[in-house]
C-alpha cells in the first residue's frame, strides 16, 4: 500500500493545516504554480462561503491561517476579498463542547464589526456525528460541512499534488470504513460499523438519534444510541424511561433517580416484565445495579439485530425497534397509572 501522510498525521491540528493550506491555494497568484489545484481550492472556498451567504463570482484576494495567527481560538480562518470573513471550527472525531461555538462566533463578530466584513461560520466535520448533535451546531449559528461534502469538494481528478491526494484518499477511506457494515456478518462489526449502522438507522427510521461514544467509569468504551422518539420520551415521576443500544444489547433504562433507587428500579423492571409476559426476547439484566442511569431490562443483540452469522436487515430491525417503542409506551402508561393509584390510596388512607 502506498504510504499516506495523513494516516499518520491524524490530529485536528494536521487537518487544520491542510484546510488553511487549501484555502491559501485559492489566491489568484497560485494559478501560476498549479492551475488545477488553484481551481479546486477556489471552488472549495466558494462552496464554504455559499453555506451562509452569496458566494463571490471570483476570489480576488484571500488570506488564510490557523489558530494563533491573531485569531485566538478559531481553528481556521480566511479573509476573502474585502468583505468576507470565514471561520471554520474543524473537528475530526470529537464534537463541540463547553459553549465554544457561541464564543467563537462572538469573537469573530466583533472582528467583523471593526473591519466591515460579513461573517460566515462553518463547522467542518471529517469524523461522524449524530444528526441531533449537528442540529445543535446549526442552532448555534454554524453551517455544517460534512465529510461527504468535503469528499465532493475534493473530487478533482486533474490535481496531481501528493498532499492534496493523500488527504482526499484518507477521508474517502474513513467514509468507506463506515459504509461496510451491510456487507459484514454482525459478529464482525467494530466501532466504525456501529457508527455507520446508527447513521443508516437514522435514515431508516426517518428521525434523529442521539448516538455517540460512551466511556463507562469501569472501562469498556462503546458506541451507544438513544432511541426515544417524542412520544416515547415520556416522564414518569419526573424521570425518563428510555431505550439505548449499547453496541450490542438493547437496554431499557431509567435515569436521574437519586432517592429510593432500588425501589424505583425494581418497580419499572416489574412493569416491563408484566407488559412483555410470554415474550422470550426481553429479559432481566444479569445484575440490577444502582446509579444515575440503571438498566431495568435488556434484549440481546441476536434478538433485535440479528444472529452472529447474519448480515443486517435494516427493514426488519426498524420494525423490531418500533415494536419495542410500542412496548415502552405501554410501560410508561402503566407506570403513571400505578403512580396515580398509589397516590389515591395514600390520600384515602389519610382521610
Amino acid at each position: 500500500m502506498k504510504p499516506n501522510l495523513f494516516n499518520d498525521a491524524t490530529s485536528e491540528l494536521s487537518q487544520d493545516a491542510f484546510i488553511a493550506w487549501l484555502l491559501q491555494w485559492a489566491s489568484p497568484h497560485c494559478k501560476t504554480y498549479d492551475p488545477d489545484l488553484h481551481a479546486c481550492a477556489s471552488d472549495f472556498t466558494k462552496r464554504l462561503l455559499s453555506l451562509q451567504t452569496s458566494s463571490p463570482d471570483s476570489i480576488k484576494s484571500i488570506k488564510a491561517g490557523r489558530k494563533g495567527d491573531g485569531k485566538k481560538h478559531i481553528d481556521v480562518w480566511a479573509e476573502v476579498n474585502d468583505d468576507l470573513l470565514l471561520i471554520i471550527e474543524d473537528k475530526t472525531f470529537t464534537g463541540k463542547h463547553s459553549g465554544q461555538l457561541p464564543r467563537y462566533r462572538q469573537e469573530a463578530n466583533e472582528r467583523c464589526e471593526r473591519t466591515g466584513r460579513k461573517l460566515v461560520c462553518v463547522y467542518l466535520k471529517t469524523g461522524s456525528e449524530s444528526s441531533s448533535s449537528l442540529n445543535e451546531v446549526r442552532k448555534e449559528g454554524f453551517a455544517v460541512f460534512s465529510r461527504k461534502d468535503f469528499i465532493e469538494s475534493l473530487d478533482c481528478p486533474s490535481v496531481k499534488n501528493d498532499i492534496f491526494n493523500d488527504f482526499r484518499d484518507r477521508i474517502i477511506s474513513l467514509e468507506e470504513e463506515e459504509s461496510q457494515y451491510p456487507n459484514k456478518n454482525i459478529a464482525d462489526w467494530t466501532g466504525p460499523d456501529w457508527k455507520g449502522f446508527y447513521q443508516g438507522l437514522e435514515e431508516q427510521l426517518g428521525r434523529d438519534l442521539g448516538w455517540g461514544i460512551v466511556n463507562p467509569p469501569g472501562g469498556g468504551q462503546f458506541w451507544n444510541a438513544t432511541l426515544n422518539t417524542p412520544d416515547t420520551d415520556a416522564l414518569w415521576d419526573d424521570r425518563c424511561i428510555y431505550m439505548q443500544i449499547e453496541q450490542g444489547p438493547l437496554c431499557f433504562k431509567i435515569c436521574e433517580f437519586y432517592e429510593k433507587q432500588s425501589e424505583v428500579r425494581d418497580k419499572i423492571h416489574r412493569i416491563i416484565m408484566e407488559c412483555c409476559k410470554g415474550r422470550m426476547d426481553i429479559k432481566r439484566p444479569q445484575r440490577l445495579g444502582a446509579g444515575k442511569c440503571m438498566t431495568v431490562a435488556r434484549v440481546e443483540r441476536k434478538d433485535w439485530l440479528g444472529a452472529d452469522n447474519e448480515k443486517v436487515d435494516m427493514n426488519a430491525v426498524a420494525d423490531r425497534i418500533k415494536d419495542y417503542e410500542s412496548l415502552l409506551r405501554q410501560v410508561i402508561r402503566d407506570a403513571n397509572q400505578s403512580g396515580a393509584a398509589s397516590s389515591n390510596t395514600t390520600v384515602a388512607s389519610t382521610v
